[in-house]
């Protein structure tokens, strides 16, 4: 089974980030007692998330782009997770203006 792993520098976003691991079997078939044909749409998934514009520097897209195509996930994904570590922590953004 192989296992994909989210690393970060700070250890807090790495132990919060780590219950969203994913876990897989190379191969693995979709076993034939699951028939999806009738099955309902979750009324609840759309509040899940937000479909949002955001204006972000090609630079910072660029690095989350390397960055999930190191794990192997799409890149919005990272970026969500990533900010979803920073509400959960709340962390606080500190500015020095020179």
């Amino acid at each position: 089974m192989r296992e994909l792993r989210f690393e970060w520098d700070d250890q807090k976003a790495l132990a919060n980030i780590a219950k969203h691991r994913i876990s897989f079997e190379a191969g693995e078939e979709m076993r034939a007692e699951y028939d999806f044909r009738d099955a309902k749409t979750n009324p609840y998934a759309k509040r899940l998330k937000k479909q949002i514009t955001i204006r972000i520097d090609e630079y910072s897209i660029d690095y989350f782009k390397q960055q999930a195509a190191e794990v192997g996930i799409p890149y919005q994904s990272l970026i969500n997770l990533y900010l979803a570590d920073c509400a959960s922590n709340e962390k606080k953004l500190s500015l020095a203006w020179d």
